[in-house]
């Protein structure tokens, strides 16, 4: 009996046991990769698969780049970040690196975001090797994607060169199972706002960097009004219009000195079809135009700086394009292509080096990022029962569309 045909996995399957290998690398964003790459590039080794690695400026993280079948043609990439976000603070019942089964779902911190999707990768390469793919399965595993997608980049560099690039990517985020064909892109500052000391007995001998922050928090306030009252309006979406969010605040020393500094963050959650700078201009001309003049006129060396923190382009794959109806058809699924607010780095994919791409994968968005993370079995074996259908489409039909 081939994989394909096998019946699905049990807690004893390579399924399971590679999924609990990935769940014990902590590869929270702030901390290497290395070890995981190093154990997936031998894993892929062990079936005469090569990879290439793409590493960071450091060298202490890295991207992994594999091709298994015909290098000479187009394939299907199956994409995931290897990154997953940080548990401190976070009440777990058990130990989030410890893959714990319980009650049909299997618990740890990146089961659902977004290592179970590549263990169903990994998992179904000896199916790859059982016979001949007329079109190849290309592998993509990238660092850093949830501090802003930032580590894949690098990897696109390197694929931008490349004479033979995937015809089309599957990003595994978690969709429970479900075509995302677009979603919202994102970009995030930070405020520095520079003001000047005084006694706040005298305040009118200083400048407040708090005032001055709060001045400009209600003017971002004040253009998210205008998004969600005039638009433009997506009803696909859950939140169905652009978004504006003030995030961490830290300002002041003490009661009676008025603040010389603060800083703030804020991110732009916006529409494909829109771009982030639209909102960001409104912003700026309000700092130069109502708040540096009268901060000036106490003190010209005071200033507001805004810095970049991350940025990345927004999802808008027609619904009719050949990867939707490609995924759609091994799924199975008949319904249309949904859409997601939160980001990943198939915009990327498409931007940089124009391959488009979906995003599926198994779990729920809603169980990530937070304590006791999870993937319900049944979500993983849709996964991999879908991953094998792929598999065997590229060794009986190639890929045609």
């Amino acid at each position: 009996m081939s994989v394909s045909d096998s019946n699905d996995p049990t807690s004893d399957s390579t399924l399971y046991k590679l999924l609990e290998r990935l769940i014990a690398f902590d590869t929270t964003s702030r901390n290497s990769n290395l070890e995981l790459i190093a154990w997936v590039k031998d894993y892929l080794s062990g079936f005469g698969i090569e990879s290439l690695l793409v590493h960071d400026e450091t060298g202490s993280k890295a991207n992994l780049y594999a091709t298994v079948g015909p290098e000479d043609r187009s394939g299907v990439m199956l994409s995931g970040h290897t990154d997953v976000v940080p548990v401190d603070g976070q009440d777990w019942s058990t130990d989030p690196f410890v893959m714990t089964a319980n009650a049909g779902a299997l618990y740890g911190r990146g089961t659902a975001d977004m290592k179970g999707f590549i263990a169903c990768a990994l998992a179904r390469i000896p199916q790859m090797m059982e016979k001949p793919l007329l079109a190849p399965v290309h592998l993509a595993l990238s660092y850093d994607e949830e501090i802003g997608c930032i580590g894949v980049r690098r990897l696109l560099d390197v694929l931008s060169d490349h004479p033979v690039k995937p015809a089309m990517g599957i990003i595994g985020e978690p969709t429970m199972m479900k075509v995302i064909n677009a979603h919202k892109g994102k970009h995030s500052w930070r405020v520095s706002i520079r003001g000047r000391a005084a006694h706040s007995a005298y305040p009118v001998e200083g400048v407040n960097a708090v005032e001055m922050a709060a001045e400009l928090i209600a003017h971002i306030r004040r253009v998210y009004g205008q998004i969600r009252e005039h638009g433009p309006i997506d009803e696909g979406y859950r939140v169905p219009h652009s978004t504006l969010h003030i995030g961490p605040i830290e300002g002041g020393r003490a009661l009676n000195i008025v603040p010389d500094a603060c800083e703030f963050g804020f991110e732009v959650r916006h529409l494909p079809e829109e771009k982030a700078d639209y909102y960001f201009q409104q912003i700026a001309a309000y700092v130069e135009n109502e708040l540096l003049p009268g901060m000036h006129a106490v003190d010209p060396d005071t200033s507001i700086v805004f810095e970049t923190l991350a940025a990345y382009p927004g999802l808008n794959t027609p619904a009719d394009a050949p990867v939707v109806r490609f995924v759609q058809m091994l799924l199975e699924d008949a319904d249309d292509p949904q859409k997601i607010s939160f980001g990943s780095e198939a915009g990327l994919f498409g931007d940089q080096v124009k391959i488009p791409c979906v995003v599926c994968g198994p779990g729920s968005i809603l169980q990530a990022h937070r304590p006791d993370e999870y993937v319900e079995e049944a979500q993983l074996m849709q996964c991999w029962r879908f991953i094998g259908r792929l598999v065997a489409h590229l060794q009986t039909e190639g890929l045609q569309h």
